[in-house]
């Protein structure tokens, strides 16, 4: 019963993170419809968002999460192919949270001569970023294929689940100590930014007691919810990576660890990418009623264009 709990709150994770990601990545994209430039926030949104449905649609067929509907074992080359490519969107999930609240850092930084130095540069900058962040994840992720095998051969009759899950054979421990050291590099610039911006916006806010100009007050304003949305962001995912590497360390030290810390894992894996793309969303200054109003408009007067042009 406890399992089939779980099984039900993962595909609910799954589903609602899914349709999450996909509203942001329209919201997102949906300029271009109406041939408007994209700015660096959307880039980097839409690469977010990329790596989040990519995550949770790939755990879910690697690891076999969910046995609510039947199907066959998944071959070799499946297995080694889902779980490489989950790997890759980890690693860009990870790189691009850590892209985004860089920018939202240096946007924040005082000086018109760097703001301005930055609105040259950022579109390129912020564009490349998110190509290099994809291009090292999978430098990074190109041992996996080497290591994920098919499922076991097994004997036993009873045991249905391990007929279909992907076996993993144990890395090179040089292997895992880089892999958590660039994760540690990610986390850290992360942690710096978060920490610089609460302290540059802490400074702001007590000068504007000082200063009472409506206009730079409105700007102010809409920095400070962009910029608490990022904090706010960096803190899930910082979170959530310490409560999922607790529970791997104890599910790698006993060697009798139940199924359903494999799953509470597997569930604190899918946290992010399923919370971030809401949190995105319903922190939207223009609201979340905006998106669907928005991306409908700008469809309906893309039609109508490409209509009246025929």
């Amino acid at each position: 019963m406890e399992m089939l709990a779980l099984q039900i709150l993962l595909l609910c994770q799954v589903v609602v993170g899914t349709v999450g990601n996909i509203l942001l990545f329209v919201h997102n994209f949906s300029p271009i419809l109406t041939d408007s430039r994209l700015r660096p926030i959307q880039v980097i949104l839409i690469n977010l968002a990329v790596a989040n449905a990519f995550m949770l649609l790939l755990l879910t067929y690697s690891h076999d999460m969910i046995d609510l509907v039947p199907k066959n074992p998944p071959t070799d080359l499946k297995c080694k192919l889902a779980h490489f490519f989950h790997m890759v969107a980890r690693g860009t999930n990870m790189c691009s949270t850590c892209v985004l609240s860089t920018y939202q850092f240096v946007t924040l930084v005082p000086g018109n001569w760097a703001r301005v130095m930055f609105r040259e540069i950022s579109p390129k900058v912020v564009r490349y970023s998110c190509y290099s962040c994809w291009l090292f994840s999978v430098l990074n992720n190109a041992y996996i294929p080497m290591n994920v095998r098919g499922p076991k051969k097994s004997h036993n009759d009873s045991d249905s689940q391990g007929k279909r899950m992907c076996s993993i054979s144990v890395v090179n421990v040089d292997m895992n100590y880089l892999q958590f050291s660039y994760d540690i590099i990610f986390i850290g610039i992360m942690v710096w930014t978060s920490v610089s911006m609460v302290i540059h916006l802490n400074r702001h806010h007590q000068r504007m007691h000082y200063i009472h100009n409506p206009n730079q007050s409105n700007r102010g304003h809409a920095e400070t919810r962009a910029a608490h949305t990022i904090l706010m962001l960096v803190v899930t995912f910082v979170s959530l990576y310490i409560l999922n590497c607790i529970c791997v360390l104890f599910h790698v030290s006993f060697v009798e660890s139940r199924r359903w810390l494999r799953n509470v894992i597997e569930f604190l894996a899918l946290s992010f990418p399923t919370i971030s793309p809401l949190l995105l969303i319903f922190r939207d200054p223009r609201g979340p009623c905006s998106l669907y109003f928005n991306v409908g408009l700008e469809i309906h007067v893309t039609g109508k264009v490409i209509t009246e042009e025929q």
